[in-house]
C-alpha cells in the first residue's frame, strides 16, 4: 500500500551514471584519453552498483 512512496534507489545512480557518460564523451572529444578511461572505469562501477541493487530487488 505504500509502495507508492517509496524512493527508487537505482534513480540517483542513473542519474549519476549519465551526466559520467557524457563527461566521458566530452574527455574523449578533446583528446584527453587518460581522462576518457579514468570517467569510463568509474562509470561501469556505477552501472554495476545499479545492477546489484536491481537483482537484490527482484
Amino acid at each position: 500500500m505504500f509502495g507508492i512512496f517509496k524512493s527508487d534507489p537505482t534513480k540517483k545512480l542513473k542519474k549519476e551514471h549519465g551526466i559520467l557518460l557524457e563527461k566521458a564523451m566530452h574527455a574523449q572529444r578533446n583528446g584527453d584519453i587518460r581522462g576518457y578511461a579514468m570517467l569510463t572505469a568509474e562509470t561501469e562501477s556505477v552501472w554495476q552498483r545499479i545492477e546489484q541493487i536491481e537483482s537484490n530487488n527482484k
